[in-house]
């Protein structure tokens, strides 16, 4: 024995690597899975290798700085400047094409909005409360106005990390801002301080009956033991799939997930496409309502648009009842933080400023816009495309990847894998270690300040105050040259109904505290 460990310890390095490497070739000659690797021993390990890497090399060395989706380098790049308080500017002007078709224009006024010293937004540059009231028309018993114009969207705790979800909602709360739980119910990583929006699906996760359903009892328990729940958002379908049920991996499902959701460890979860406590449009106003009166709260649904003919059975039934939902969030069909199959991903659903417009001029042409409180979702978290949406009659904007971003994510495009390498979509423990809390929630908070002070800076420059004081022919979007470009007005074929606001200090007057507000004459109308 000692004679053949002599031998094997005096065999050169070398011919270690040549025998491996004999192994390898042996290996994958007779294996079928692969046709490269059976036709090129060993060398067609090379091609495998420069698959898996290839979006890798791409975004760092091949793509140029605006080429890149979903996101391209300059708009990362902004972001993770913006989060970390570095310069966000840029040098020698834009290298963006302006002439490109649906470029955006932002028509500044001659002489820009002027703020004196005691303005709010002199005091507090990131001061940019919401300028509607949720649930204010139809009278909820607690009524919201967000203390911010951008929040988190829904994204739930499952599909995104335990430490990815405290940093939001610590973040939310240096904000003053929102976070939507997403459809994966409430896990106690989103309570630390911030407002929540509980959202739910077909799934409904964390207000589950046995059987699979909705359980009103749980809900009314929920919101009673979680004052910091502000308003409920229902899903009815989301930018990336809608139509079809949302899936979290089994792999994703750990314990205490499982516990949450009300489902078994390591098996894929798979929400239906349809709900069980509605069928019809009539029966979702009425669940809307049912959920209102019983927990206080306003009621909203979320959705990608497609056909308009039951949008319009929705806005008959509103303007003959005056029931339905406080809000409305409207995804793009560019959504992303769901993983979907590339035929939905690619090609269902409106893009976002196509579905909202139709949307949007559906519900002023029934005399309905003042009293929901629209919110934006779909790549609006930045400043210029925040001033188009406001102009398109948005009231808040939701934000999903640019926040991910904002605390760590590289855009690997693997969340749906559960080897998110930046800690932020995975559920593994090792890949988790790399988030620093404190310092992450920090960075959300910076990015959201960031955010608010260039679209307050926009807001001036087009001599408003408030970006719900926008208007359709503020901007302008290219479909060719100047002599062809267009209105928003004229592009989307209607005028956004204009939005009662008095002045910023008027916002600043009501009592905000995390989102709360001191119920006034003037915070009854929309």
């Amino acid at each position: 024995m000692d004679a053949i460990l002599d031998t094997i310890s005096n065999i050169p390095w070398w011919l270690w690597i040549i025998i491996v490497l004999a192994l390898i070739a042996i290996r994958d000659v007779f294996q079928r899975k692969h046709t490269i690797s059976h036709n090129f021993p060993i060398i067609g390990h090379i091609r495998y290798m420069f698959e898996s890497i290839g979006p890798e090399m791409r975004q760092y060395f091949v793509a140029n700085n605006r080429e890149e989706l979903p996101f391209n380098r300059i708009e990362r790049g902004w972001i993770y400047a913006s989060a970390k308080q570095e310069n966000n500017y840029e040098g020698f002007g834009t290298d963006r094409d302006i002439y490109a078709h649906q470029h955006i224009f932002i028509n500044n006024a001659m002489m820009p909005f002027k703020i004196d010293k005691d303005h709010p937004n002199s005091i507090d540059k990131a001061f940019l409360p919401c300028a509607k009231v949720i649930g204010a028309y139809n009278k909820r018993r607690r009524p919201y106005r967000p203390a911010s114009v951008i929040n988190i969207s829904a994204m739930s705790f499952g599909s995104l990390s335990a430490k990815a979800v405290e940093s939001l909602n610590k973040g939310v709360k240096i904000a003053d801002a929102y976070h939507n739980t997403g459809e994966g119910g409430l896990s106690p990583y989103h309570q630390n301080g911030g407002d929540v929006v509980f959202h739910f699906g077909t799934g409904y996760f964390g207000v589950r009956s046995k059987d699979g359903g909705f359980s009103m009892e749980k809900m009314v328990k929920l919101v009673e033991d979680n004052p910091f729940i502000r308003a409920i958002e229902v899903k009815l379908s989301q930018g990336a799939k809608p139509g079809k049920g949302g899936v979290l991996p089994g792999a994703k499902i750990t314990k205490e997930i499982a516990e949450i959701r009300g489902v078994e460890v390591g098996k894929d979860v798979l929400s239906p496409p349809n709900h069980k406590a509605f069928s019809n449009v009539s029966e979702l106003v009425d669940f809307i309502e049912d959920i209102a009166e019983q927990t206080g709260l306003p009621v909203g649904i979320k959705a990608a648009i497609g056909k308009l003919d039951q949008w319009e059975e929705l806005a008959d039934i509103m303007k003959a009842t005056g029931k339905g939902p406080d809000f409305i969030a409207v995804d793009g069909g560019e959504g992303g933080t769901g993983a979907a199959p590339p035929s939905f991903a690619d090609h269902v659903s409106l893009p976002w400023v196509y579905g909202f417009g139709d949307l949007y001029r559906l519900f002023q042409q029934k005399g309905l816009t003042e009293r929901i409180v629209f919110i934006g979702s779909g790549k609006l978290g930045f400043p210029a495309k925040a001033a188009m949406a406001f102009a398109m009659g948005v009231d808040c904007i939701n934000v999903a990847r640019e926040a991910m971003m904002s605390i760590g994510c590289i855009q690997a495009q693997i969340c749906h894998t559960n080897r998110c390498p930046a800690g932020v979509a995975t559920q593994s423990k090792w890949l988790q270690n790399g988030i620093n809390i404190p310092l992450k929630s920090e960075r959300l908070a910076q990015y959201f300040k960031s955010f608010k002070k260039e679209l307050i800076e926009i807001t001036h420059a087009a001599g408003h105050e408030h970006p719900c004081q926008f208007n359709m022919d503020d901007i302008e979007v290219n479909v060719d040259d100047h002599n062809l470009s267009k209105e928003l007005s004229k592009t989307y074929m209607y005028q956004k109904t204009e939005v009662p606001f008095t002045s910023m200090q008027d916002l600043k007057n009501c009592n905000f505290l995390g989102g709360n507000f001191t119920k006034k004459p003037s915070d009854t109308t929309i």
